[in-house]
């Protein structure tokens, strides 16, 4: 792998010249973003991703548990529908196809802890965030609207596709379930953008949204026997509103919780271990002393 090219200029100073640009970071209020149409093609773009991945995902969900109803018995009991692994497929293929249909509009977060992620890294502005959360919660809950008003008694029958912890498994479990699912994902997101290997891999071609997706679905098998898998607020809590019952409110809080540490922790990872960005601000400090 390249490294970073070390030359020095004639007189005697020495400089550092990367093979790759980071992108300044986001300020943290950034209001001009308010006038600009591209701002709000790119809040359109996050809403109707999610409201697709929800739509996709959660009918899959209700179809599986109609086709392995006993009563039902619409397929071979052998078969058992698509199974565990077909539901993980398509919450990984829809974020695979929705991650790169969005990404050059707004970034194609399309979940609130990539988006809490990526403005703890600086990537994105506190406006851009929070209004990319709403959103994304609305797609959601539109989403889950739209599988319900088409499939109003399946949906009803068998959980609308609702994130509950799943019997055996005490909170904890399900909250660190959560938490690493959600790690597993951010860090893929932070890998797979990072300007810096963009620039030294550039002879692999590597299409970020393939990774993203790949993390999902290997999320997926892990967590579907705990918690159904969240590591998406959005996709919870849309769920949550649609099918409106207790037991999933009452585990609601993992499915942010859980989400926004493994996020936070993920931002940390990449951005002052990996990255060093605490070092290179110490030197930068240093050398402007």
């Amino acid at each position: 792998m390249a490294k970073d090219v070390e030359t020095a200029e004639q007189g005697g100073g020495e400089f550092s010249a990367k093979d790759y640009h980071d992108p300044p970071p986001a300020p943290l209020i950034d209001a001009e973003e308010l006038t600009k149409w591209s701002f709000y093609r790119a809040l359109i773009a996050e809403f109707i991703a999610t409201l697709l991945f929800l739509y996709v995902t959660v009918l899959t969900v209700i179809g599986y548990s109609v086709q392995t109803d006993p009563v039902k018995n619409t397929v071979d009991a052998e078969c058992g529908g698509v199974g565990v692994l077909g539901i993980a497929w398509a919450f990984g293929g829809m974020i695979f196809i929705l991650v790169y249909c969005t990404a050059g509009i707004s970034g194609g977060h399309i979940n609130p802890a990539v988006t809490f992620g990526l403005f703890l890294a600086r990537k994105v502005s506190l406006i851009r965030a929070i209004l990319y959360m709403v959103a994304q919660c609305l797609g959601a809950i539109c989403g889950c609207g739209l599988v319900k008003a088409f499939q109003k008694t399946y949906y009803n029958t068998y959980g609308g596709g609702a994130n509950e912890l799943k019997a055996g498994y005490n909170k904890g479990t399900g909250l660190g379930a959560e938490i690493i699912g959600t790690f597993v994902l951010v860090y893929t997101v932070f890998a797979a953008t990072d300007p810096k290997r963009s620039a030294r891999d550039s002879h692999v071609p590597v299409l970020a949204p393939l990774p993203i997706g790949f993390a999902v679905f290997m999320v997926h098998l892990a967590t579907i026997p705990i918690t159904g898998t969240g590591i998406n607020p959005a996709r919870s809590l849309g769920a949550a509103v649609i099918y409106n019952k207790e037991k999933a409110w009452d585990d609601q809080w993992i499915f942010w919780v859980g989400p926004f540490i493994g996020a936070a922790i993920a931002a940390f990872y990449h951005q002052y271990i990996l990255r060093a960005a605490a070092i290179k601000a110490l030197g930068s400090f240093r050398s402007n002393a």
